[in-house]
């Protein structure tokens, strides 16, 4: 009887246990499908636009001059000076690089990376630069969006490569070139200020090529100052060095990249 007693409870034990195991499965299922419908939700948010909210196709295809009107999230700020503030900011269709936007310091400083913000301005051009420039009014909205940043390195040299001004972007496998000369006339790897006239502190200008070409980017010191590591990375750079980079495709005269991170490449 008691062996009986016994076998019976082992087979009790036996079958409960896989019932366990699979409710925890199941849990499990849920939860990372809640998950992936809750990042799906947000990437759609990031497409849905307001009445008389334009869309990335409608406002690049808007004159120079024109009154525009976007939702945008930001991505980075550059600058706030006498109430008036710079952001990098991006949508999942494109970017928009707003200028000068009247913003308290205030509201400044709840416009972190991710924030929606609705802004109505002025369509401007700046030396091939397009951007939002004299803001009459913006406001903070509900939603959440962080861009990945678009590995455009098969894309330089190209006239493509336009198609993602303003975006955060990355760079992969490129080879650092001398920048200019010291006072002694050795090769440096990196300027301050585009002509070497500056000093730590100022705008750094760095050299690298792709099969054969090199194109000139920068450390904007306004986005990264001179205590950020990417600024140190570059000032640490030597002349041969493989790297990789992440920054925002800025246009001065041709392509201007403003770099925010830079490492030795895989």
């Amino acid at each position: 009887m008691k062996k009986r007693l016994v076998l019976l409870m082992a087979l009790s034990l036996t079958f409960a246990f896989p019932a366990a195991v699979m409710a925890e499965d199941t849990t499990a299922a849920e939860e990372t499908a809640d998950d992936t419908e809750a990042a799906d939700s947000t990437a759609e948010d990031a497409d849905v636009k307001s009445e008389g909210v334009m869309t990335h196709d409608e406002y690049l295809a808007a004159a120079v001059d024109d009154e525009v009107t976007i939702e945008t999230y930001v991505q980075a700020k550059q600058s706030w000076w006498e109430d008036k503030a710079t952001f990098y900011t991006q949508d999942k269709d494109g970017a928009y690089f707003i200028y000068n936007m009247p913003c308290s310091e205030e509201d400044y400083e709840k416009l972190v990376p991710g924030t929606k913000i609705k802004v109505t301005g002025y369509k401007a051009e700046w030396s091939g630069e397009i951007e939002v420039a004299d803001v009459s009014s913006f406001e903070i909205e509900d939603g959440e969006y962080i861009a990945e940043p678009l590995d455009v390195t098969d894309l330089l040299g190209k006239d493509e490569l336009i198609d993602h001004q303003n975006e955060l972007v990355s760079f992969k496998g490129m080879t650092v070139e001398a920048a200019g000369q010291d006072a002694d006339g050795n090769d440096v790897a990196y300027l301050y200020n585009y002509d070497g006239s500056g000093s730590e502190g100022d705008d750094l200008y760095f050299n690298v090529s792709l099969n054969g070409e090199t194109y000139t980017f920068t450390v904007e010191s306004y986005l990264c100052d001179k205590d950020s590591d990417v600024y140190k990375a570059v000032e640490a750079l030597n002349i041969g060095d493989k790297i990789d980079m992440e920054g925002f495709l800025y246009w001065y005269e041709g392509v201007n990249p403003h770099i925010t991170s830079v490492t030795a490449a895989e």
